[in-house]
């Protein structure tokens, strides 16, 4: 029985490692065979795997949806603004920064990290009293976080900028850095999801009434498993701004809640294989939308998508694969080496020692 539990739970903990592979072949294929424009098309792509997995460790264990993730990856990706930015530039664009701020200029991996935690922060102080709420009620409550959000950056001109772009943020982010914060974040999301917490929390999501009589503190496990999101989340808007190079408070609002959701549920919102699939199949999607409305040469002709197909198309694969497959392309199901393989090579591993 121990070594089947034992067998178990490595088959489990193969997820991240099948995911980590996944995307290393990515960036090798792209490093190798592409170019620039790939290249950074392969960072975006990865710094939405952050996201979307971040976005996953609540809302895949919970089962409360989330309209208000974007609200902390903008707290992150200001947070990181502020540390990285030049003293000349934060002159310009943020004059109301307090002196040490104005003052700083940290590494960008430092600086992403402290916005992580930062929004970390604000997920331990907005949950606190949003998850006190449930169902529908929680996830309109997010909403309302986001628009908060929103609204103070977009007004607080003297230290966000306001409605202005803040520009001249390093532009530190490539495909290789993205990944290594897309790994960080499946791991993180596997040991979470594997751990006490873990269980107990998707234990509430299937059944929230069993789970309060079998003594599961709910409210503690949502809790915590925000803030652990909050906090891939806020790192996820620092490589944003650190990609392109630009922050603008409308980059974190309705847009890129409605594409990470679309992206969660593609691929499917009970595991966290289907939130990764979910990110790189719409990512060559809308890649592939943006070039068709950008136009394509066919013998002479000239041949574009109408302006805003990509959102409509977008919209309907999401309405298909809710009809054809509720539970999204992988079916809530984990990519995972089958426990017989890794009995047979534990066995094999022994007899060698032998």
């Amino acid at each position: 029985m121990r070594s089947q539990h034992a067998t178990n739970r490595l088959a489990s903990y193969s997820t991240p490692l099948i995911l980590a592979v996944l995307l290393v072949g990515l960036v090798v294929l792209v490093a190798v065979f592409g170019d620039r424009s790939l290249a950074r098309t392969a960072a975006e792509t990865l710094v939405r795997v952050t996201l979307v997995v971040s976005l996953w460790i609540f809302v895949g264990n919970s089962g409360v949806i989330s309209f208000g993730h974007a609200g902390y990856m903008a707290i992150g990706a200001y947070c990181s603004a502020w540390l990285t930015l030049k003293p000349q530039s934060k002159a310009l664009f943020l004059p109301d920064l307090p002196e040490w701020l104005m003052q700083a200029q940290w590494h960008v991996l430092p600086a992403a990290i402290a916005g992580g935690l930062l929004a970390a922060f604000i997920a331990l102080l907005s949950g606190a009293a949003i998850l006190r709420l449930s169902g529908i009620a929680a996830s309109i409550a997010t909403f309302a976080f986001l628009a908060i959000v929103n609204t103070v950056y977009s007004n607080w001109e003297g230290v966000t900028g306001a409605t202005s772009s803040v520009v001249g943020l390093p532009r530190y982010v490539d495909h290789w850095v993205a990944l290594g914060w897309a790994v960080a974040a499946i791991v993180a999301a596997n040991v979470y999801a594997n751990s006490a917490s873990g269980l107990a929390l998707r234990a509430t999501r299937e059944d929230e009434v069993a789970a309060r009589a079998s003594g599961i503190n709910m409210y503690r496990h949502r809790l915590l498993s925000l803030v652990i999101s909050g906090f891939f989340t806020g790192v996820s808007g620092a490589l944003l701004g650190h990609s392109i190079g630009v922050l603008n408070p409308d980059s974190f609002y309705l847009g890129i809640t409605f594409i990470s959701l679309a992206m969660l549920v593609i691929g499917g919102i009970g595991s966290l294989s289907g939130a990764v699939v979910g990110v790189l199949l719409l990512s060559v999607l809308i890649e592939l939308l943006v070039r068709a409305e950008q136009g394509i040469s066919i013998n002479e002709t000239q041949l574009a998508l109408p302006s805003g197909s990509q959102e409509i198309l977008i919209g309907i694969a999401m309405i298909v694969v809710l009809i054809v497959r509720p539970n999204g392309l992988t079916a809530g199901k984990e990519f995972k080496l089958k426990p017989q393989w890794l009995r047979q090579s534990r066995l094999v591993g022994a007899k060698s020692t032998n």
